[in-house]
């Protein structure tokens, strides 16, 4: 089985279900579809319909970050996809376009190679080169983000700064399982566990991050992370993380690039419906010209 698609939820009302059913109009069929529900009581789970498709596990956890963790644990997919309720597909076809992608750049089960994002390693053979073993990879995309109606173009070239910046949302990445079987999200951190998980895939498991240039995932937003008291946490978070994977040197370089470049004001276009478009286009415009995408 090439994905496993995972729904965390816990009284999620329609949304679950409109998520469910954003996975099941997929063309391509070699996936499953691991619900983790936090012991709801507002029904939702029980309106799901069944289908062999679909496991559902619930249980008690200690928030999302654990339900992801837990639903890991459950999965059998080669590739693992988190789907947040209230997020969809951004068409019908991104499955069979992800597949596509995998096997057109040479991650699958057999030795090949691949794009790298990692600087260095444009066209790096991806095995490991004692143990010939494919190295584990994220395949990202790109994402729609409903709240402003805007198209959110990842980072093609995944570097350092890249990392200490601004990376690719889970809506976006399709994660090869062993990077999550070995080593789950850390659940110390509340709104930041993803970025963290990202770059230890990034520098400790030296996974190869290859960006597909497509439209993954259709992002609600305004969703837990963005609360006020949750994107001071994240602020917190960030400082945190940033610590444990790169050096003083690079903080303080890369915090004044962001503040030369006016990174508050960026930060407030790109949120608001009325400048995101605009934002969003002339950044993926850079991106194009840089990376030559």
């Amino acid at each position: 089985m090439t994905f496993s698609i995972i729904v965390v939820c816990y009284n999620a009302g329609e949304k679950l279900e409109k998520t469910i059913a954003s996975i099941r109009r997929q063309t391509e069929d070699d996936y499953e579809i691991i619900v983790q529900d936090g012991l709801s009581t507002d029904g939702s789970v029980e309106r799901l319909s069944a289908g062999a498709d679909l496991k559902l596990f619930r249980e008690r956890d200690e928030g999302i970050y654990d339900a992801m963790n837990r639903a890991v644990s459950h999965a059998a997919g080669k590739y693992l996809f988190f789907l947040n309720c209230g997020d969809y597909f951004a068409d019908e076809e991104v499955l069979a376009k992800v597949k596509r992608e995998i096997a057109e750049r040479g991650c699958t089960t057999e030795c090949g190679t691949a794009f790298s994002s990692r600087k260095g390693e444009e066209a790096a053979d991806i095995c490991g080169r004692e143990k010939k073993r494919p190295r584990p990879a994220i395949f990202y995309g790109n994402i729609k983000e409903r709240a402003t109606g805007a198209h959110v173009m990842s980072n093609p070239l995944i570097d350092d700064f890249a990392c200490f910046r601004n990376v690719p949302c889970h809506q976006a990445c399709f994660y090869d399982r062993r990077l999550l079987v070995k080593r789950g999200f850390r659940t110390c951190c509340k709104v930041r566990a993803d970025y963290e998980h990202f770059l230890w895939c990034y520098y400790r498991a030296r996974a190869v991050m290859v960006y597909m240039p497509l439209t993954v995932a259709s992002y609600e937003g305004a969703g837990f992370s963005e609360s006020a008291e949750n994107r001071r946490r994240s602020a917190a978070e960030h400082a945190h993380i940033v610590k444990k994977y790169m050096s003083r040197e690079q903080i303080i370089k890369y915090r004044l690039i962001m503040l030369l470049t006016f990174a508050p004001l960026r930060t407030y276009l790109a949120s608001h419906e009325a400048t995101a478009g605009i934002y969003q286009g002339i950044k993926s415009g850079l991106y194009r010209i840089k990376n030559w995408v």
